[in-house]
């Protein structure tokens, strides 16, 4: 087995191994790989391990790191769906953790694979290989009937949803950039207010659209962008739930933030795509409102994990603490 990466990976061998792959999500995909170095501050690299012209393991990792000093706490390694192997392949996922570890910056404060699939049977080579598990769960929804997809909702949130329409309610696909950035704004001051985390900049959001990468779903009301979602497709596959937003304290009544996420659910159920995913509701042992607001929409609850390794624990500390005291200052 050899390991090539970034554009030594055949091209044709990369797509082929994602369609056969159970594990695939869009953030494997060499379009995905493109559009992240296409964004200031941002970078990533891939490798693929390669046995007999077959590959047998890939992964997509990003480098993720905030502005000004902040950057000294933060400067991250993201898996986005944890890396591609056949449950049968571990030797081929630990030739990959290894070459990926023997290749990061060394100014990584931690790595942390985000699985959205089950990595079960592969937990001891990540364990083998230093990675701590943690309990995360997720819902994922079944798109593949639209009856049986609204039957799951909870009642209250179907009431929501009726109001929201009788209120002249709608949600479209976005236009072009300039409703992309009008997105980003609602998005960046709900971030500001009230989630307290880092977001990507700007252009992260523009060149996503510009490169096709998936759907922009935009509520509106009596011609105002009220809220939306960013949804990454694998098409065939699944959507994906990786922003969201709605001004729900200035639009009593008219449920911005749950009209974006049943959109998603509508899309995915009108274009023959058979999962939704919600890409994450939180840790078991940790109260989260947002698991609440998930639950609702009728999900399947799973714990997926992810696998985390701490390479500087005294600022990956620091940092943590950073974050907390984000959380309570308003």
């Amino acid at each position: 087995m050899k390991v090539v990466i970034n554009d030594n990976i055949p091209l044709s061998s990369w797509n082929e191994f994602i369609v056969r792959n159970t594990h695939s999500t869009p953030f494997h995909t060499p379009s995905f790989f493109r559009f992240f170095n296409s964004v200031g501050k941002l970078s990533a690299t891939a490798y693929a391990v390669i046995e007999d012209d077959v590959m047998k393991a890939l992964a997509v990792v990003t480098i993720q790191g905030e502005k000004g000093p902040a950057g000294i706490f933060s400067k991250r390694q993201i898996v986005f769906g944890g890396p591609l192997a056949e449950d049968e392949c571990a030797a081929a996922l630990d030739l990959l953790l290894k070459t990926i570890d023997e290749n990061r910056d060394n100014g990584i404060i931690y790595s942390e694979i985000r699985n959205l699939s089950d990595y079960s049977l592969l937990k001891d080579v990540f364990l083998k290989n230093s990675y701590e598990y943690v309990p995360y769960l997720n819902f994922r929804v079944d798109t593949t009937d639209r009856e049986s997809m609204t039957q799951r909702v909870s009642s209250s949130r179907l009431r929501q949803i009726r109001k929201a329409q009788q209120q002249s309610v709608i949600c479209t696909e976005a236009q072009n950039k300039n409703e992309v950035r009008l997105f980003y704004v609602l998005l960046k001051d709900l971030y500001r207010r009230r989630l307290h985390k880092p977001l990507p900049i700007e252009d992260f959001f523009v060149k996503f659209y510009e490169q096709d990468l998936g759907k922009y779903l935009l509520v509106r009301h009596n011609g105002r962008i009220i809220g939306g979602i960013m949804c990454p497709v694998l098409p065939g596959r699944a959507l994906y739930e990786f922003y969201v937003c709605g001004r729900d304290d200035e639009n009593k009544g008219l449920y911005p933030g749950v009209m974006a996420t049943w959109s998603a659910m509508e899309y995915a159920c009108s274009n023959n795509i058979p999962l939704f995913d919600f890409m994450g509701a939180g840790r078991p042992d940790e109260e989260y409102g947002v698991r609440d607001f998930k639950a609702r929409f009728g999900g399947e609850l799973v714990e997926y994990g992810r696998f985390l390794k701490i390479r500087k624990p005294l600022l990956y500390q620091i940092g943590k603490t950073g974050l907390r005291i984000m959380k309570h200052t308003d």
